[in-house]
């Protein structure tokens, strides 16, 4: 279960931004995108960000996660496609292999929202990471 590790990596990401803040600002959500390509499994992984973020800086924050689609696209016939996972990864219309991925490998963290702990201070009430 590759999900326990990759939920251990975004929290070390995530705690070396919130301990980077001034006031330690209360993280609500994390949003993350996840392609299909990646073999990363979003129910396994928001139990393992359940799992792992109890008594911590990111109690009660909830993960939501999108995932994109793998869509390839063919050189030979000039169009995008999308390979069925584990069963068909061939152009549809002439079988070339995959070669060019357009889309499905995205894992990343989209942004961070908080809540503002000084309302005197100015800015955003997220962060955004890219």
């Amino acid at each position: 279960m590759h999900e326990t590790d990759m939920t251990k990596a975004l929290i070390v990401t995530v705690r070396d931004w919130w301990e980077a803040q001034p006031e330690h600002p209360k993280i609500s959500h994390i949003y993350l995108t996840v392609g299909q390509f990646t073999c990363v499994e979003p129910a396994s992984l928001q139990f393992a960000f359940e799992v792992q973020t109890r008594n911590t800086f990111l109690d009660g924050a909830k993960l939501v996660i999108q995932e994109t689609p793998l869509i390839a696209f063919c050189h030979r016939c000039q169009q995008e496609y999308r390979p069925e996972i584990g069963i068909q990864y061939a152009c549809p219309d002439c079988s070339s292999p995959m070669e060019d991925i357009r889309s499905g490998r995205e894992l990343k963290i989209d942004r961070v929202e908080y809540a503002q702990l000084n309302p005197i201070v100015s800015g955003g009430q997220d962060a955004r990471f890219a």
